[in-house]
């Protein structure tokens, strides 16, 4: 039984439930010396709070995305041979709708070899008969690690707090992605190493997929990548290294721009794929859109400064927001959608009437 499905979930309740109903029941019926009763008393609660725990774990674990597997928890995971990494190609891929509309699939990317899951929303317009012909420009959001695609619909607000945003018109509407960042549970900052390529899987395969599926504006004018934490880290740096995809990049709360040695251990590697690093001397017709708070410890507004000042002898356009209050948190990303997501509206195309076929 998988450790993250559903089934998996609904039986530990299950079992807690039985268990607790159970200890009510044999309470006063057990036999035996006063020691003994006591005992058996004392492992029966230590059951009871031993499955109610595992039910929040395992709830959490499927909100959070820190294990995708029983190997992955148990520490024995094969991530050697990316290529047997199971899943349609793209175009077999199947999206399966919810009934609050969001899609939902899992593919193979055929660039990078990596599979994983892709969650998507399309604003109200894309199904409405009167724009059937209209492109819509894309908005990739990147969780955190630990984290999943998920953590964006029952933590961050979305889509619902965009939706908010276009009713208000603060910005046009965008076709929402929401990639795995790290294929097989594996975190590399969103970079390509000897033996997992998650640049690729988010540069190339996942547009691939979009594209192929769904009515996008084409060009990096109309595609841009926002995230928090580690996927503020890799929103940053992605439109730099493949300003021939991304136009626009905003960074919630990013890990520090001069990248984490504890993800990638060879200083070479780590360096080209930093942030600060790919902004000195850019010439890529990209905007990076930063913002922390002066509170966060695991995103220092000196990172953010140091990114700042790089980026003066580059063409690249930046803004820095610094808030005065709040956590590395949810409530302090959300709190900044309003910024980062208008500035991104500012950057990037709108929906586009789509060229006439020629006859």
């Amino acid at each position: 039984m998988s450790l993250t499905g559903t089934s998996f979930w609904v039986v530990l309740i299950t079992v807690t439930l039985l268990m607790v109903i159970g200890t009510m029941l044999l309470w006063a019926k057990i036999p035996g010396p006063r020691l003994v009763r006591a005992l058996t008393r004392l492992v029966m609660i230590l059951l009871c709070q031993l499955t109610a725990i595992s039910v929040v774990a395992v709830w959490m674990n499927n909100s959070y995305g820190l294990y995708s597997s029983w190997d992955d928890l148990l520490g024995t995971p094969d991530n050697t041979n990316t290529i047997a990494m199971p899943g349609p190609p793209v175009a077999r891929a199947q999206f399966n709708r919810s009934d609050n509309g969001i899609l939902d699939t899992y593919f193979h990317g055929t660039h990078s070899k990596l599979s994983g899951q892709v969650i998507v929303w399309t604003p109200p317009q894309y199904d409405d008969p009167a724009f059937r012909s209209t492109r819509f420009p894309v908005l990739m959001l990147l969780h955190g690690v630990p984290g999943s695609p998920q953590s964006w619909l029952e933590h961050g607000g979305m889509p619902d707090a965009f939706q908010k945003m276009v009713d208000a018109h603060q910005s046009h509407p965008f076709i929402l992605a929401m990639p795995v960042i790290n294929p097989g549970s594996v975190d590399t900052d969103c970079s390509d190493v000897p033996d997992r390529k998650v640049a690729t899987w988010l540069a190339a395969d996942v547009p691939e997929l979009l594209r192929e599926k769904f009515r996008t504006v084409p060009g990096p004018h109309g595609w841009g990548v926002m995230g928090f934490s580690t996927g503020g880290y890799c929103a940053a740096k992605l439109p730099l290294q493949f300003p021939r995809v991304f136009g626009a990049g905003a960074a919630l709360d990013p890990d520090p721009l001069t990248g984490d040695p504890s993800v990638l251990p060879d200083p070479a590697l780590r360096e080209r794929n930093s942030p600060t690093h790919l902004v000195a001397g850019s010439r890529a017709d990209v905007g990076i859109f930063l913002a922390t708070s002066a509170q966060d410890r695991d995103s220092p507004p000196a990172s953010i400064e140091q990114f700042v000042r790089a980026a003066q002898d580059s063409t690249v356009r930046v803004k820095a927001v610094l808030l005065a209050t709040g956590g590395h948190n949810y409530g302090t990303w959300i709190s900044e959608y309003p910024a980062a997501i208008g500035w991104l509206s500012q950057q990037l195309a709108g929906p586009q009437q789509a060229p006439s076929p020629k006859k």
